[in-house]
């Protein structure tokens, strides 16, 4: 997405817009990208809300104090994770761990994309509430109703939503 700066900026825009209606620019101090593609959409998001940036690394530095976490954060400072989409959850709650051994509060992350593969379900187990913008089902029905994908490409995608 970020090769594309005008289908980026509107994206990030329609994070931010997200934002600010489900949870308000007061229920958190910082933002956090979630590695790798998060990181773009955060970086952004955080400018425009004017917001400090952090980021999570998939390892920790070999170096140093050996953190997890690039950036600053204060012990109960209330952090909100952003990735572009969710699947599983996996990268979101090894994220939200490691903001929370710095000290940080996680109570919600944002995303793109809900794939529909359990992944809001385990973000509740650690008690983060998920907000996204687009759940795949809805989106691939969307596209089949405007037949820009075939019924098998329709199908192919559905299959993968996790049944409730």
């Amino acid at each position: 997405m970020p090769s594309f700066p005008e289908a980026f900026q509107k994206v990030c825009d329609y994070y931010i817009t997200l934002i600010k209606q489900d949870l308000g620019t007061n229920s958190f101090e910082r933002i956090a990208g979630v590695p790798t593609a998060g990181m773009a959409f955060a970086s952004v998001i955080a400018y425009h809300l004017k917001k400090p940036f952090l980021y999570s690394r998939q390892q920790a530095k070999t170096h140093g104090r050996g953190r997890k976490v690039e950036g600053i954060i204060m012990p109960g400072e209330r952090i909100l994770l952003a990735d572009d989409l969710i699947t599983t959850g996996q990268s979101l709650r090894k994220a939200a761990s490691a903001m929370r051994a710095e000290g940080g509060i996680v109570n919600d992350a944002v995303v793109l994309v809900d794939r529909e593969e359990g992944g809001n379900e385990n973000l509740a187990k650690d008690k983060i509430k998920l907000h996204y913008l687009l759940k795949v089902g809805e989106a691939a029905n969307k596209l089949y109703q405007m037949g820009t994908i075939t019924e098998e490409e329709y199908k192919t995608i559905t299959k993968q939503v996790k049944k409730k």
